[in-house]
């Protein structure tokens, strides 16, 4: 049976086309693409341009270091800077406030249209820091001379954005300068010496033990400060860092039992974990340190021994609030002559009796104490350490290049409308006085942004072809880029996912369980992988099978590695054509030709004039002449001239259609549409544009449905897995929990060959109502070819039930039209499991380990409701029809009757005809449901999660110790006074063992 109307339509569109691109078939060419000349090629553009940001940041190191070397501290020094909270405030009488001078704001849309004012920088200094204190007065005004090359690099790169300098002092100097505005409690916590790009910037890798005092003198106020210290240490602390906590008194307590005698990874999911285990903490008893201290020496040793971990950097922090002794013994034993531990102490309260004892701790072990009194004092304390672990790289001269993982920067409160993914270079700034070199100060960082969609311009995505992707990892396996790598929480909303800068590679390549593809880009090597995956499309509702090749190399000067997917067959090759330029632009110049926003056809970055300039436009403006200083894709361009002259004619088709009135009387069609590989789209909409059911089918509104950075239209990418000349149909599914479409959406692959190796070069379709299309079915069903017409059984009959279900079992018509859009499986559960059973569908079980799926529970507190999100690991069912089942006859036996079912094929589509006996109930047979499955982990395995640790490369330099060392700067509090002896032992130590 095949119902006419919706299959003619699209049916004359596609073979129109497929006329067209043969009348040009000597003007064409079908090459197979070489995946690691491409992967190589493109790994090439990126090191060019992660090469250019560098040369922007290293320009900043060397005119801060200049600057600083110039300068002398006057500690009386009064200088009016921009302070970026105060900028254009006044008093109540009208007067600019001190620090708050006229400061002019222009909206840019290169920075997300936030006002800017790109020929200043400003400052912003944290809420708990003195805007006027003289160190931060002084390193204001030195920082002063960036702004000139801030600038430059500006003028030399204008795809550039956020520049800054962030100080150890603790200010924050940001280019292009911008105003900061308070929370609702007039607060800005944002302190820069916290950010990753900072501390990774500032130290080496390093292996970290907690040591948390929890006797009974720790209780109250105490514990709770030290708590918080914890916290900020672990703030601290990025992917290249490992770390435990163990608590003390008379025993050991490991704040997670699981993780007894070795460190974790430092990733946002682990440090979560152990901060979730921090409340359960509680003080009693009586402290005894040694066995702690001698815990965290063997935990250190051992896990070094294992290769794991930093093999760089050794500290141990210790929080409490005092020791009776000095325990030299222990320290003797495990870290004299070589203190290749650091020791950091923090002494909780305000007393200091025991802070003696401490500071010889620190002071004998190339660390540093420090006493926190309040809560208030807990981050500006623990920053301390950071600037000890420092001094090798900054004696060294180590300008080392670092590279974050992917985040989203969310610091500005205004930028919360342009969320962007991006990646930060840094490098460190360094004191350059000969009199202070062995002390290693450290001036602070400097880096610029990277917006990661800057990445995928450099990616030509009509040569990947329509499920070919480019991806990059991190050094720890986390993606830096992939089209599954989804960092916000709900569509339409600026939620970000908890985890999501640190989603392994394997968590969306889940079918590479060996880890085979993932571990050779960790690793840095060029080669290439194959394997079968399931790629998931329209909201996880529908999986595609097809047969991945990957292929990978590393990104020089980067932690970065860069592979490249293509599908197996239309995927792998690539087709070329020839037209004159006169042809081609003049078949641009129609209304109905758009091209895909996000690829880049031409770089409107480079030249602020041509910001706001179309990709359409730059390429006519660029093949005319006009406008010489354009950088283009001239085979890119050629390509698209070509398929705008042989999808010309389609539009004239479409005029003749929408003219006679007798071939879409009711409009029952709304819109054609076609897609051609380069990116190019033309639209006819059959309807005006307020009478379209589906306002936001091929809008900007619906991504999935238009040509993206990462992906083609998914009408497209359907239509290209179909056999060649056939339809597939689907109702598309709506963001609410109920679907409520309304439309039928129908499209074909245009291909030149009927086979694997012919590219898809095009795909053209229609969206029509769904009450038409349904009436064109039960039209359709009511013929039969019998003399005289007449049906011996039909849908009209109450024994039996008719349903039009496509091939992933979603139900397009039924008799109870609310049934529509539902699962074929939650409404004739017995039918599906048979039809599972006898092999005409499969059902596929897709992995997502990456917080993908949410707990949504909702707990009363405060007599509130809150919502509380939780990731979890699931598993997601999918359903595909077996392609050479034509037509199926089965009887499902049930309580007390048994139940008669056939489905068969619509020809040339991807739709099947069921009907079931009405007449037999089978309630015994639970419905097939499409809802996700929670894979629950019981104690052991959660450990052994835990615990597992997947291939890393570390970071290429480590700075862990240097032999001129300053390390009698170790800290103090006010009124200190350390006993003669100890303090003599500490010097003799200090200079000996340099």
């Amino acid at each position: 049976m095949l119902f006419l109307g919706a299959r003619d339509f699209d049916c004359h569109n596609e073979v129109t086309q497929r006329k067209k691109y043969k009348e040009y078939e000597k003007d064409v060419s079908i090459e197979e693409i070489d995946g690691l000349q491409l992967v190589k090629k493109l790994a090439k553009s990126m090191e060019e341009m992660f090469h250019k940001k560098s040369e922007a940041v290293r320009r900043l190191v060397e005119a801060a270091e200049d600057a600083h070397l110039k300068h002398e501290f006057d500690a009386d020094l009064q200088y009016e800077y921009f302070n970026a909270v105060l900028i254009n405030e006044r008093d109540e009488e009208g007067n600019f406030l001190e620090l708050g001078k006229e400061f002019i704001l222009v909206p840019n849309d290169h920075f997300n249209n936030l006002p800017v004012n790109i020929s200043l920088s400003d400052v912003q200094v944290p809420t708990n820091m003195y805007n006027k204190d003289p160190a931060i007065v002084n390193g204001v005004f030195w920082s002063e001379s960036l702004n000139k090359v801030f600038v430059d690099n500006f003028d030399r790169d204008p795809s550039l954005i956020w520049q800054y300098f962030g100080s150890a002092k603790g200010f924050f100097r940001q280019y292009p300068g911008i105003k900061w505005e308070p929370d609702e409690n007039g607060v800005i916590a944002f302190d820069c010496r916290n950010r990753k790009w900072y501390i990774q910037a500032a130290t080496s890798p390093k292996d970290v033990v907690i040591l948390v005092d929890v006797s009974g003198s720790m209780k109250g106020l105490r514990l709770t400060i030290a708590k918080q210290t914890v916290s900020s240490i672990l703030d601290t602390l990025g992917d290249d860092d490992f770390f435990n906590i163990i608590a003390y008194n008379e025993e050991l307590h490991y704040v997670e039992p699981c993780l007894n005698g070795t460190l974790v990874q430092a990733d946002r999911a682990n440090k979560e974990h152990f901060r979730e285990h921090l409340n359960k903490l509680f003080a009693k008893g009586i402290g005894m340190l040694d066995i702690a201290l001698n815990e965290a020496f063997n935990i250190l040793s051992d896990f070094n021994h294992t290769g794991q971990g930093s093999i760089c950097s050794q500290a141990i922090m210790l929080i409490t609030d005092g020791a009776v002794d000095t325990y030299d013994t222990i320290f003797a034993k495990y870290n004299w002559p070589d203190r290749k531990v650091r020791m950091f102490t923090y002494l909780i309260g305000r007393e200091a009796a025991f802070a003696d004892n401490l500071k010889w701790m620190a002071c004998a072990n190339k660390g540093f104490f420090t006493q926190i009194s309040t809560l208030a004092d807990v981050q500006e304390n623990v920053m301390e350490y950071l600037h000890v672990l420092s001094r090798p790289k900054v004696i060294d001269q180590e300008h080392d290049v670092v590279w974050t993982e992917a985040y989203i920067d969310s610091t500005l409160p205004q930028a919360q409308k342009g969320l962007v993914l991006m990646t930060t270079v840094a490098m460190p700034v360094f004191s350059k006085q000969n009199e202070t070199r062995s002390k290693g100060i450290l001036l602070g960082v400097v880096g610029t942004d990277v917006p990661v969609k800057e990445l995928l311009k450099a990616i030509p995505k009509y040569k990947l072809g329509i499920h070919g992707y480019a991806f990059a990892i991190t050094n720890n396996g986390y993606i830096l880029t992939h089209p599954e790598l989804r960092p916000l929480y709900e569509e339409g909303k600026k939620r970000r996912k908890p985890n999501y800068s640190s989603v392994d590679l394997s968590e969306v390549e889940w079918e590479d369980r060996d880890d085979v593809l993932r571990n050779a880009m960790v690793n840095r090597k060029t080669g290439k992988f194959s394997m079968e995956v399931k790629k998931t499309v329209d909201k996880g509702k529908r999986v595609l099978v097809m047969t991945n090749d990957y292929y990978y190399t590393d990104i020089r000067g980067t932690p970065f590695s860069l592979g490249v997917a293509l599908s197996r067959g239309h995927g792998k090759y690539f087709f070329r054509g020839n037209v004159t330029i006169e042809e081609g632009l003049h078949d641009l110049e129609h209304p109905d030709v758009s091209l895909a926003d996000e690829w880049s056809y031409c770089n409107t970055d480079v030249h602020p004039e041509h910001h706001q300039m179309a990709q359409l436009e730059a390429i006519k403006l660029f093949l005319t002449g006009k406008e010489p200083l354009l950088q283009c894709d001239k085979e890119l361009i050629q390509e698209v001239l070509f398929d705008a002259v042989v999808s010309a004619p389609i539009e004239a088709y479409w005029t003749s259609l929408a003219l006679n009135k007798s071939e879409n009387s009711d409009k029952g069609v709304e819109v054609a549409f076609l897609g051609t590989r380069t990116g190019l789209s033309r639209i006819n909409l059959f309807v005006g544009p307020e009478q379209l059911t589906n306002r936001d089918f091929l809008t900007a509104e619906d991504k999935e449905n238009i040509f993206n950075a990462d992906h083609f239209p998914l009408w497209y990418r359907r239509a290209a897995e179909q056999i060649p000349g056939s339809f597939v149909y689907s109702i598309p599914f709506s963001t609410e929990t109920a679907n409520k479409s309304n439309v039928v959406t129908a499209s074909t692959a245009v291909q030149l060959l009927d086979d694997r190796k012919s590219p898809v070069v095009a795909a053209v379709g229609i969206q029509m109502k769904l009450e038409f299309f349904q009436r064109k079915f039960w039209t359709a069903s009511r013929q039969c070819p019998s003399l005289d017409g007449r049906c011996s059984i039909s849908c009209d009959d109450e024994a039996i039930n008719c349903y039009l279900i496509d091939n992933n079992g979603f139900i397009l018509v039924a008799e109870d039209y609310g049934q529509t859009g539902n699962f074929f499986g939650e409404i004739e559960g017995a039918v599906m499991n048979k039809l599972l059973t006898m092999g005409s569908f499969k059902r596929f079980l897709v992995e997502f380990n990456l917080c993908s799926w949410w707990h949504s529970d909702l707990t009363a507190k405060a007599q509130r409701l809150k919502q509380t999100l939780e990731p979890c690991d699931t598993e997601y069912p999918a359903f595909v029809s077996e392609r050479t089942i034509k037509e199926t006859t089965g009887n499902i036996a049930c309580d007390d009757c048994f139940k008669s079912f056939v489905i068969q094929q619509i020809p040339s589509s991807n739709l099947f005809m069921v009907v079931v006996d009405n007449e037999c109930n089978c309630e015994s047979i639970l419905p097939i449901t499409m809802e996700p499955i929670e894979i629950r982990y019981n104690e052991s395995l959660k450990c052994e999660r835990l615990k597992s640790q997947k291939i890393r490369r570390r970071p290429e330099s480590c700075h862990g110790f240097h032999p001129e060392e300053n390390a009698r700067e170790c800290g103090g509090v006010l009124g200190l006074s350390a006993k003669p002896t100890l303090v003599l032992l500490a010097l003799l130590l200090a200079i000996f063992s340099r």
